[in-house]
């Protein structure tokens, strides 16, 4: 069709104007500086190493769909492991240089340990993380009745907006123990098929009484109560139809359950999000994002490192660290012991262990949130991590922060192996940490280190393919450094 005049008027100012903001675009990246001009880490990827990253990603989604608790992720992690060539720590006779061993936390934590060709006492490298996360418990006494209805007594666990908690699909997993040493598996929700618990809203037509609600309190931690059953039987409550159900397949007592380790978990598996499928979504990636990158990352070391490499993953995190699977407790230093002795024999003197910790390099695992698009205001723009740009290296300040050596030596790990990196300082007035701070008590050598999430703490957390492959290869790097 031929241009009229106007058409041709038109279509010049257009073209003048998207010269003047390119122009302009070019102007503001010539004198902005190295973070403002900072691409993501999927411009820099190779077409082999894209290929990498989606492989990495499955992985990752099969072990988030196996583990769904501490447990889980412990009995999953040791799977792994044996796979690898490790074997269970047993003997003094087994450490020595190449030796591939584990030590089970009494099934909720695990270290898993790649001896060195140096003396433990000059250091080791390890990365620490935690593989609990946030989730509903049963309590003790877990039936009540209410309205035709037998629900779940439960209580939180860890920091949740608990109201995303509701209308959602829940599995129940676990374990209950007998006083006769009896141990009884459940999952029941995750197979196709099984039934699922469901924590139930108000209808928009009938909760006027509730709207005044404040934004953290739409449900209340008492209000958490998944609906367990419905059908009563012929001379039977719905409660006792709900326990008799439990009891009769396990092949337990009511009273048992007070000696059980039961959680409510989301019941749906983890997922590619967007229609490019850059990110992975599931519940638990804090953190047993870390967790997964810090076993790959001991997995797949080649050779014989120089210093004996240790992949630990603890418990409890995310209500203090406490109890002996936490980092509060002796496990670490425990295991760590019966290492440097094994190596030291009868010249083993308390003293070692202290200089072996003294000496040690450490990556305090956790991930960290990212700039979210829909909320960019509670973030620091310019201190703030975003998705697929890399592992985060944390400056929370306030006396939490590496030294400025310790960080430069970690700097020329990721850049020396072309791994993509950023940084993160929360907002003003906020804070964070993770397991790093109890392990800077023995003095060692600490940093905080993750990768960001959308969602953080929800039942459906998103993380970036390429962060969780970055992640995986820098501690790769360092465990082998």
């Amino acid at each position: 069709m031929k241009k009229g005049p106007l058409l041709i008027v038109v279509a010049s100012l257009l073209t003048a104007a998207a010269g003047i903001g390119a122009g302009a675009d070019k102007e503001d990246k010539k004198g902005a500086g190295y973070w403002e001009t900072k691409k993501s880490a999927w411009e820099t990827l190779t077409p082999a190493q894209r290929d990498q990253v989606f492989k990495f990603a499955e992985d990752y989604k099969a072990y988030l769909t196996a583990a769904r608790t501490a447990e889980t992720s412990t009995r999953e992690v040791i799977r792994l492991a044996k796979a690898a060539g490790f074997a269970e720590l047993k003997d003094a006779s087994q450490v020595k240089a190449g030796a591939k061993l584990y030590v089970n936390g009494r099934e909720r934590a695990v270290i898993l340990a790649v001896v060195g060709s140096e003396a433990m006492v000059s250091g080791i490298r390890l990365v620490g993380t935690h593989h609990d996360s946030p989730h509903i418990d049963l309590k003790a006494r877990p039936f009540r009745a209410a309205g035709g209805f037998t629900l779940f007594n439960t209580a939180y666990y860890g920091g949740i907006k608990k109201y995303q908690w509701a209308n959602r699909a829940l599995a129940l997993v676990g374990r209950i123990d007998t006083p006769d040493g009896k141990r009884v598996e459940v999952a029941i929700g995750l197979k196709d098929g099984d039934p699922v618990f469901v924590i139930p809203d108000n209808a928009p037509h009938s909760d006027k009484m509730l709207r005044e609600r404040k934004y953290t309190e739409v449900f209340t931690g008492e209000e958490l109560a998944p609906v367990a059953g419905s059908i009563p039987g012929a001379d039977t409550t719905v409660i006792e139809q709900v326990v008799a159900a439990l009891t009769s397949t396990y092949g337990v007592r009511e009273e048992d359950f007070a000696s059980a380790e039961l959680a409510l978990v989301p019941a749906a598996r983890p997922a590619d999000v967007g229609l490019d499928r850059g990110l992975v979504g599931s519940a638990g990636q804090d953190d047993r994002l870390s967790s997964y990158c810090a076993v790959r990352g001991i997995l797949d070391l080649a050779g014989t490192p120089k210093k004996t490499a240790l992949a630990y993953l603890s418990n409890f995190e995310e209500v203090g660290s406490d109890n002996n699977t936490g980092a509060k407790s002796q496990f670490f230093n425990n295991a760590l012991a019966r290492l440097v002795a094994a190596e030291r024999g009868a010249k083993y003197t308390d003293l070692d262990l202290r200089e072996a910790l003294r000496r040690s390099e450490v990556i305090s695992a956790d991930v960290n949130d990212g700039i979210n698009p829909v909320f960019p205001q509670t973030s620091d723009p310019g201190n703030s991590a975003r998705l697929g740009y890399g592992v985060t290296i944390k400056r929370y300040g306030a006396g939490f922060d590496a030294n400025s050596e310790f960080a430069a030596r970690i700097r020329g790990i990721l850049e020396k192996n072309g791994i993509a990196w950023q940084t993160q300082s929360p907002k003003e007035g906020y804070s964070g940490g993770t397991i790093g701070g109890f392990l800077s008590e023995w003095d060692m050598e600490v940093i905080d280190l993750g990768v960001p999430l959308l969602s953080m703490h929800s039942p459906f957390e998103m993380s970036s393919k390429v962060d969780v492959w970055s992640f995986y290869r820098f501690m790769n790097a360092f465990l082998g450094a």
